[in-house]
């Protein structure tokens, strides 16, 4: 999940190269809704299996209602930390 600053606007979506997608992102190379509303931080993520089930995963996570969302994300990062450095190690 992508946020563009605490309790903010939230993007929910899957990818196979996180560090690049989030990268791109922050580069503005992402045309659209994250561009539009200034959506680059890193602030919650998961690793699963299959590419299948990253998108069931997702899917799920977009019908969730946002107090759900906001959440998971500070059970993670009560903070709301950009995690973006932390997986580019």
């Amino acid at each position: 999940m992508l946020a563009s600053k605490r309790n903010g606007t939230l993007y929910i979506g899957v990818t196979g190269d996180l560090v690049k997608r989030v990268y791109l992102h922050k580069q503005k190379q992402v045309s659209g809704f994250t561009e539009k509303y200034g959506v680059d931080q890193l602030v919650y993520f998961e690793f699963l299996d299959t590419m299948q089930a990253a998108i069931t995963r997702e899917k799920q996570l977009k019908e969730w209602k946002r107090a759900w969302k906001v959440r998971l994300i500070e059970e993670m990062n009560p903070d709301w930390s950009d995690l973006y450095d932390s997986i580019c190690r």
